[in-house]
């Protein structure tokens, strides 16, 4: 068998390049500098790294990460709210969006923005009592949830959302916490309060989707 000098193997000679002076089982490495753009680009970052961090990072509460989501958010809402106009706070409002699902992920949207942190994520409940079963403890009727959303209830324990939430948002989030009830939540809280009559059948002129 032949041997093959570097000078005449297929992939060409050898260059005449500089060395680490490391071996690695008797195989030498190159000593070639990473090229001039990348290290511009290392530098550039570390550069803009101390302002960015600063920015983002000195406790101003509108420079938040979760500030610039609820302004993202609440632009499309707004978009989407210009389908419907302004929606009353009464019942038929409620029903007729409970069975509209492509607005129940609206008031989704409001319910894990708002209220996820007291009653889970599934509604099965952690400091606010379950929305999964049938045991209501302030509400009777199905338009009862707008009046706990925009006034609370518990002595303060709810916090009352008519100063902070929209009456579309209100009206898509009582439609939605309706919507949550008979669903199954990974870990639900022990029922609380009164079993209470089921909600009303979708309206006839309803055009759910």
């Amino acid at each position: 068998m032949s041997s093959v000098t570097p000078e005449t193997s297929d992939t060409g000679a050898i260059p005449d390049d500089p060395l680490t002076g490391h071996s690695y089982d008797g195989i030498q490495e190159f000593d070639n500098p990473l090229p001039g753009w990348w290290k511009w680009l290392f530098v550039g970052s570390m550069l803009f790294s101390p302002p960015y961090f600063f920015y983002f990072h000195s406790g101003v509460e509108s420079r938040t990460r979760a500030a610039s989501y609820d302004r993202d958010l609440a632009e499309n809402l707004q978009l989407q709210f210009a389908e419907i106009g302004e929606l009353k706070a009464d019942r038929e409002t409620v029903v007729k969006f409970l069975y509209k699902p492509n607005w129940l992920q609206v008031g989704k949207v409001v319910f894990e923005t708002n209220c996820q942190s007291c009653h889970g994520a599934d509604g099965g409940g952690l400091v606010g009592p379950n929305l999964t079963d049938d045991h209501y403890k302030n509400i009777r009727e199905i338009e009862d949830i707008i009046g706990v959303l925009q006034n609370g209830a518990a002595a303060g324990a709810m916090p009352a959302w008519k100063n902070r939430l929209s009456t579309n948002e209100l009206v898509l989030a009582a439609s939605y916490v309706a919507s949550m009830r008979g669903t199954e939540a990974a870990n639900p809280k022990a029922p609380e309060g009164n079993v209470i009559a089921p909600w009303p059948d979708p309206p006839a002129e309803s055009d759910a989707q």
